[in-house]
């Protein structure tokens, strides 16, 4: 069986009759009938049966049928997304970090479909982590993710689109929350909120601190930077945290650093040496251009 005798099957069953159904599909009378009979021979049942000088469905046909015009209609539909894809329209799947959905992403999103007015883009966007995210683009579940840099990621690249500074957040009775400036050390007497060790900017932290000559005393490890300052703002803690739009709304104190280029870098991360559709090279070419880095 083929898509031509499928495609012949649903005409003749349309028309009714070999002559009329041979010439819409612009073939011969005979080579129309011995498709049908190739694919009735196939099929052990016979579709049609002779009504005059026409033909009429048998019951299998009948039932045949409605299964064979839905499989030509997904086809149908998956070759014209195809085409479409082709000329620069279709869907992209991202991952992106919580704190980059915030005005980041949408910017940089918001920016693109106005330089594409004409193309036909849906987008569809996850939050998670970075370890997640890598695992999941290697897996073909996203075209891009926005996210952090991860060592050991051969099949990965990682091109930097932002950055935030990094400060410590502190509860607003805590007695570092009068001071605007802070040193790194300074920190370390005070029971703090880490990053889960899943987080992509756990590592960085950590060689921040190592740099210190010692660790501070961890009394949570959490996810995502909402949810650590969060803890901070209830007075669990302190925290190091990339600066970040929504602190400027919650019940904390925000507190600079006073190491120099103390920042978290963001990246666009995509699978190396892989077919991307035009689309996404497109989307990709722009976001390089609008790297804040």
């Amino acid at each position: 069986m083929n898509l031509y005798q499928l495609r012949y099957f649903v005409t003749l069953a349309k028309f009714q009759h070999y002559m009329k159904a041979s010439e819409q599909l612009c073939i011969t009378q005979p080579s129309l009938s011995h498709a049908i009979s190739a694919l009735e021979k196939e099929l052990g049942v016979k579709l049609f049966e002779k009504d005059g000088r026409n033909v009429i469905l048998t019951k299998c046909g009948k039932n045949f049928l409605k299964d064979a015009e839905h499989t030509l209609q997904l086809l149908d539909s998956s070759v014209e997304r195809l085409k479409s894809s082709a000329q620069g329209n279709g869907r992209l799947d991202i991952g992106l970090l919580p704190t980059l959905g915030t005005d980041f992403v949408p910017r940089l999103i918001r920016g693109f479909l106005t330089a594409y007015p004409d193309k036909t883009i849906d987008f569809h966007f996850y939050n998670g982590l970075t370890a997640d995210f890598l695992e999941d683009l290697k897996n073909q579940k996203y075209d891009f993710t926005f996210c952090s840099r991860m060592d050991q990621e051969p099949l990965i690249d990682f091109i930097p689109v932002a950055r935030q500074e990094l400060v410590v957040i502190v509860p607003p009775d805590h007695p570092l929350s009068d001071r605007t400036e802070i040193r790194l050390s300074e920190t370390l007497d005070y029971p703090q909120i880490l990053f889960s060790r899943r987080s992509g900017l756990r590592p960085m932290i950590d060689k921040l601190f190592l740099a210190c000559g010692k660790q501070p005393d961890c009394i949570f490890e959490i996810d995502e930077d909402q949810t650590i300052a969060g803890f901070v703002a209830n007075g669990f803690g302190i925290a190091v945290v990339p600066n970040m739009p929504i602190l400027t709304n919650m019940h904390l104190k925000v507190i600079h650093i006073t190491e120099a280029n103390w920042e978290r870098r963001f990246y666009i991360a995509y699978l190396k040496n892989r077919y991307r559709t035009p689309l996404a090279e497109e989307f990709l070419s722009y976001v390089k251009s609008h790297a804040l880095i």
